[in-house]
């Protein structure tokens, strides 16, 4: 198997963050998606920030979410980030939420495309941050 660039950050579950079953609410899962995303472009040495800076968005296209096992208040959580697809014009990033055993607890994967932030028109990640999409590709899962 091919190596790839994966991020990791624990994560924080508030007892707010529960449903009425006891369990992690089923959108907190996209949060904790944020979270693993923006981790992983800082630990590339970049800030979604500076491409805000710079006058785009990367906003999300699509998401996907597999729910696997509960997380609950008091557990020890964890979301690991990747990159799956970067070709230029979207950018796949894929998650896998684990509990504080290593067992997967949700998986998942958002489509980001970039923007311009005055008119959102799509644009190319290729062509807008040249530097920052060859990183990707040398990370990206293969």
């Amino acid at each position: 198997m091919d190596q790839y660039f994966v991020s990791t950050r624990a994560i924080l579950l508030y007892y707010a963050d529960t449903d009425m079953m006891g369990v992690i609410y089923h959108a907190n899962y996209l949060k904790f998606f944020e979270l693993g995303r923006t981790g992983f472009i800082e630990d590339l040495g970049y800030k979604y920030v500076d491409m805000e800076e710079s006058g785009y968005y990367a906003p999300v296209y699509d998401v996907q979410v597999t729910y696997k096992k509960p997380l609950r208040y008091g557990d020890q959580a964890f979301v690991k980030t990747w990159v799956e697809i970067n070709d230029g014009i979207k950018t796949i990033y894929g998650y896998s939420v684990i509990n504080g055993n290593g067992e997967v607890c949700a998986e998942g994967k958002t489509t980001h495309i970039i923007v311009k932030k005055d008119n959102f028109r799509p644009t190319s990640f290729k062509k807008a941050f040249p530097e920052w999409y060859r990183k990707y590709e040398e990370v990206k899962k293969k």
